[in-house]
């Protein structure tokens, strides 16, 4: 080999090595920054998803936050091929696009490299069939004109046009296992997921954003995390923690014993994370409002959901926020951004010059959100933009829904405990450390964030590392 040739692969393997090495870069989740019209549009996307009925019980897929776009790669096949799927906590179902698929993006400016999956070149796939008990369940029963050589199908209509349709396939997730301090090791699992033949709208053949798929985080027995806690792998439990000041981040499958989390109860038989809200504190001030404006019947309520950038309140409820939060700077003159944006010049610290607002939920859970989550800079000449927003989306009786972004969840570890049907959030050093609990030892494993500076010579572009870590339990 050429000296030259052997130095830059002695290189790249020991950049590889390193970024092993510190136990950090599972799952990695990059992010591509768009303007502030790209974000707002986004979410107005994320909704409609969110608010739509759709096929198997799915909440929907979007593109997070306001840094950019996260997705995470794993394993599929055996052998193992890469895969970038966004990770989504208002959705149910893994899917990827297949070999098969008519309208599936062939590049992406993410600069990644797209991969169609291929049940052929796999050794362990197997097509599921409608008459399996799987795809019985999923469809509350059997498909009407099924045969054994039919597959299970899966089609999912989303609230902004945006489809994807295809089979349920079974075969290898890899995943890494944590099995020590800041440590993990490679492991497997057989999953059922879908192999998208067919992509429209947003999910089709634009290469603006494109990935391969969407590994869906909500509550349905059709999700990896439900396949996997059904097999004994892991506890449906799983937590993140965003860092919007350094750019790292955590995310975490197994139960968090540190830090503590006080938790309030999801509301029971919703799509997604639906919570009840209570009361909304500004300045110590609590917002005088009807009673039943929070109210979770009928579709209505307040959705958690880490899928959207920015919060979205009820009219009245924004209204009175947004006189409440401008009262402190009586004399400070308001632009209309990019036609849909509030924005001000303030060259002081925000922090002291606007308030701090406090969400009150069932069970005396309270959600601080300070002047720097819910502000933003637009520039480095002093504007800032805010980020409540009036909501426009509207549940089945035409009331408002509340629902809570990035911008609430960031600097927070958040846990979503589907054991007890209960979520929470305590605020938190994102870049620091938390730990989770082995259940096959009981043995208690840090799990260490990431910056974006340590890890960007390991990846094209700026990154966001989470880590998605499966506790699995063994059985030797």
């Amino acid at each position: 080999m050429d000296p030259r040739g052997l130095v830059i692969l002695v290189a790249i393997l020991v950049a590889e090595t390193s970024c092993v090495a510190d136990g950090t870069l599972v799952f990695p989740v990059e992010r591509h920054k768009r303007s502030l019209s790209a974000i707002k549009a986004h979410d107005a996307q994320r909704r409609g998803r969110i608010l739509s009925a759709v096929d198997l019980n799915l909440g929907g897929n979007g593109v997070p936050t306001r840094t950019g776009l996260y997705y995470t790669k794993l394993g599929l096949g055996s052998p193992p091929k890469d895969y970038y799927v966004q990770v989504d906590t208002g959705s149910d179902i893994l899917w990827v696009n297949c070999v098969e698929c008519s309208r599936c993006p062939r590049k992406s400016d993410l600069g990644i490299e797209l991969t169609l999956y291929d049940p052929k070149s796999s050794e362990t796939a197997e097509l599921i069939s409608c008459d399996q008990d799987f795809c019985a369940a999923t469809y509350d029963g059997p498909m009407p004109g099924c045969k054994s050589e039919i597959p299970c199908p899966y089609s999912i209509t989303y609230g902004d046009g945006s489809a994807t349709s295809g089979y349920y396939v079974q075969d290898y997730l890899t995943y890494n296992r944590v099995n020590g301090n800041l440590r993990t090791t490679p492991q497997n699992s057989s999953i059922i997921f879908g192999c998208g033949a067919v992509q429209s709208g947003t999910l089709g053949s634009s290469s603006e954003q494109a990935l391969d798929g969407i590994m869906g985080f909500g509550q349905a027995n059709s999700s990896v995390l439900s396949q996997l806690a059904a097999s004994g792998k892991v506890k449906k439990i799983f937590s993140h923690c965003l860092d919007n000041i350094s750019g790292g981040g955590i995310f975490a499958i197994g139960e968090v014993v540190e830090p503590k989390v006080s938790t309030t109860p999801l509301v029971p038989r919703m799509a997604h994370y639906n919570v009840v809200l209570k009361t909304i504190e500004v300045d110590t001030d609590t917002l005088q409002l009807p009673s039943d404006i929070f109210e979770s019947g009928n579709g209505r309520g307040t959705i958690i959901d880490s899928g959207t950038t920015l919060a979205y309140l009820p009219g009245l409820v924004y209204d009175q926020l947004m006189q409440k939060v401008l009262t402190r700077q009586p004399g400070l003159k308001l632009y209309l951004v990019e036609q849909q944006f509030s924005c001000f010049q303030y060259a002081g610290n925000v922090d002291r010059g606007f308030p701090v607002v406090k969400f009150h939920f069932e069970d005396s859970l309270s959600l601080t959100v300070y002047p720097h989550d819910y502000l933003f800079k637009f520039n480095e000449g002093g504007m800032w933009c805010i980020g409540w927003q009036k909501s426009v989306s509207q549940a089945k009786n035409g009331k408002d829904m509340t629902l809570l972004g990035d911008m609430v969840l960031s600097n927070k570890v958040v846990i979503y405990d589907l054991e007890n049907m209960a979520i929470g959030w305590t605020d938190y050093n994102c870049s620091s450390s938390i730990k989770v609990k082995d259940e096959a030892t009981g043995a208690v494993r840090t799990v260490g964030a990431h910056d974006i500076s340590s890890v960007s010579t390991c990846f094209i572009g700026r990154i966001l590392t989470f880590f998605l870590l499966l506790i699995a339990i063994l059985n030797y």
